[in-house]
């Protein structure tokens, strides 16, 4: 993610601000990923504090638009974790714009988002995340830190954000909604990833009765990805994202690295095999910046050449943009 500059002072913003240091009020555009003065808001600007700019007065913005299931907002809680859960999907929506994806000029279908919150008027009410027939859900109420880290501890998982659920579910739409109609993409992705057409139930089932396998590591980088082909592809998928915006956010904050080469703008690299290369080289090195003050590997993962290969197989796609 680049730093922003403020329309009045040309001073620095960070892509969550609604307002600069010098007292401007700043919306952010989606189609020339500049900020620019406030005209018309998104109308959850005093709702959420949605930064974005809406097409009209009154109107939603391209990405509060895709929600149409919010939280139970009687409950206070819940609306500041809407309020986190959509800062994290813009983020995200705002690099897959990078490569075009969902932008004003894609001509197909976007995600609809349910965020359901575990709180409600009625009681307590499981969520499950996950992604069916374009319906993208997220539990906002693991925007919460405390309660996010206690289910990765539980799972016995190395990371879990916001910005990693929405870049995993949004992974399988890319993946069922986007491209397998592409010609040519279902037969390569098995070649990499295995027959998708497997039984999904009985694969999940498997996995959380009797684990990943010993060796899930080779080739996957999760053992979550050793569940199923789509579990390993959206693993792949976010992690791609992972990478990519770890160096462009690198390279926009003016910082270098003397034994990696120089990528000014990550989502225009073309060689997949060096923006991985470069990634995984960055995020060694933040790992050791962090331990320095005793806060967790921002990247704790090994990338082996077989997944490696996926990264460049879902690097190749994306990057390709959305078919005219």
């Amino acid at each position: 993610m680049k730093i922003h500059s403020c329309p009045a002072c040309a001073g620095p913003l960070a892509f969550e601000s609604l307002t600069c240091s010098c007292g401007a009020q700043v919306a952010y555009d989606p189609d020339t990923d500049l900020f620019g003065p406030l005209q018309w808001g998104c109308a959850n600007r005093g709702e959420i504090g949605c930064n974005w700019a809406a097409d009209s007065e009154g109107w939603l913005c391209r990405s509060c638009v895709m929600t149409k299931v919010i939280p139970d907002t009687f409950h206070d809680e819940n609306r500041e974790l809407w309020a986190q859960s959509e800062r994290a999907k813009r983020r995200v929506l705002a690099n897959l714009a990078r490569w075009g994806w969902l932008s004003s000029a894609d001509p197909g279908p976007r995600p609809v988002f349910h965020l359901l919150a575990e709180t409600t008027g009625a009681g307590a009410a499981p969520v499950t995340m996950g992604h069916a027939g374009g319906v993208v859900t997220i539990n906002v109420t693991e925007a919460d830190d405390a309660r996010r880290v206690q289910r990765r501890s539980a799972l016995g998982e190395r990371f879990r954000t916001m910005i990693g659920h929405f870049r995993h579910e949004l992974g399988h739409f890319f993946m069922l909604e986007r491209l397998a109609p592409q010609f040519g993409f279902e037969d390569r992705f098995r070649l990499l990833f295995g027959d998708e057409r497997a039984d999904y139930a009985q694969a999940l089932e498997k996995h959380y009765r009797d684990g990943p396998p010993d060796n899930w590591n080779e080739a996957h980088v999760t053992p979550y990805a050793s569940s199923h082909p789509h579990e390993d592809w959206a693993e792949t998928f976010a992690h791609l994202l992972h990478l990519t915006d770890i160096i462009d956010s690198f390279a926009a904050s003016g910082l270098s690295a003397p034994d990696l080469p120089f990528v000014g703008d990550a989502y225009g690299e073309e060689d997949a095999e060096r923006l991985v290369m470069i990634g995984a080289g960055l995020g060694i090195a933040l790992n050791h910046v962090n331990r320095s003050v005793g806060i967790e590997d921002i990247y704790p993962f090994i990338l082996t050449p077989v997944i490696r290969e996926k990264l460049g197989f879902v690097h190749r796609w994306m990057r390709a943009g959305p078919v005219n």
